[in-house]
């Protein structure tokens, strides 16, 4: 089962927010297969705005910090099918686009779970579910991967 991580998830992981969920974030990584783990390409540019702005870190350790993501997890570009799709879930589900084109990314790349805290929990489109890795209890999709 493959699995999408949003933009949240990885913020958290570079340790922008509050300790439990920053501890949260590493800790699930570090349990996911990394076989499984695929980052849509919007993910990791929506990380460099947040290190470059809310976290204040110069641009080229953002860099860094992104291309170090990208080598430890397979990373999906956009296509136009997936935008095309991404316009669909926008217009008719509310999303905002950039959170769309992630779904969407993760739906063409055959993931099964994309794991955010920004999206309606339980929500599933085209394959993908997405779950929010940091409610209590956790989603029995999330918890049979992490059983492996």
């Amino acid at each position: 089962m493959r699995i999408a991580l949003d933009t949240n998830v990885l913020v958290y992981a570079e340790g922008v927010g509050d300790e439990a969920r920053c501890t949260a974030a590493i800790t699930l990584i570090e349990q996911l297969p990394a076989e499984l783990v695929l980052l849509p390409a919007q993910t990791l540019g929506e990380l460099y705005r947040v290190l470059t702005g809310k976290a204040k870190r110069e641009a080229t350790e953002a860099r860094e910090a992104i291309l170090g993501w990208a080598d430890s997890f397979e990373v999906a570009d956009s296509s136009w099918p997936a935008f095309q799709s991404a316009l669909d879930l926008a217009a008719d589900h509310g999303l905002q686009i950039g959170d769309a084109l992630i779904v969407s990314v993760a739906a063409e790349s055959h993931c099964r779970l994309l794991l955010s805290e920004d999206l309606q929990n339980g929500f599933t489109w085209g394959g993908v579910t997405i779950v929010n890795p940091f409610v209590t209890p956790r989603s029995r999709l999330l918890t049979s991967i992490l059983a492996v």
